[in-house]
């Protein structure tokens, strides 16, 4: 049974390394031909999951194919926490975005969302003047609205009977 064990840790970690290889690839490319604001906070994430997630595979990966029992144990805890630090980051989105879920309005083809529905947290995220030009600036040079100027020339209730995503 450890045998089975080991060769299926050693290909999932194996089929992890492959993974991280384009992972880590697109973060060295991004910081080196970003262009926009959004696309340098990604960066340094995007590096840095890769690395992480290339050294992890690569302790599974010979502590199973190898059996060193130190790299194993390191590869569990690790893996452990970050089990842990994924649901603690689920929870508190769930906590920051849960009272925000829009209220639908008569007539119209989208709920209505307002910034005060959501937590003081994210609140204070949005409105501070650092924040919020950064998250302007993403919109904007994501064409997130540009779909809505081509039909500015529509009468009122066609557009309000439209079914918009909740950023437009």
């Amino acid at each position: 049974m450890g045998f089975l064990s080991n060769n299926l840790l050693g290909i999932l970690n194996f089929l992890a390394f492959l993974l991280s290889i384009p992972i880590l690839a697109g973060g060295i490319w991004l910081s080196r031909s970003a262009g926009t604001a959004c696309e340098e906070f990604l960066d340094k994430p995007l590096t840095a999951l890769g690395v992480f997630l290339l050294l992890l595979s690569l302790a599974g990966l010979i502590g199973a194919c190898c059996r060193v029992k130190v790299l194993l144990w390191i590869y569990l805890f690790v893996m452990f926490v970050l089990i842990v630090l994924v649901f603690c980051f689920t929870v508190f989105a769930l906590a920051v975005t849960n009272k925000g879920a829009g209220e639908v309005v008569s007539g119209r083809g989208y709920k209505d969302y307002r910034l005060g529905d959501y937590s003081n947290w994210l609140q204070k995220r949005v409105s501070n003047e650092g924040n919020w030009k950064r998250i302007k600036s993403c919109l904007q040079e994501g064409k997130v609205c540009q779909s809505m100027v081509a039909g500015v020339s529509m009468p009122q209730a066609q557009f309000y009977a439209q079914h918009l995503s909740p950023i437009q």
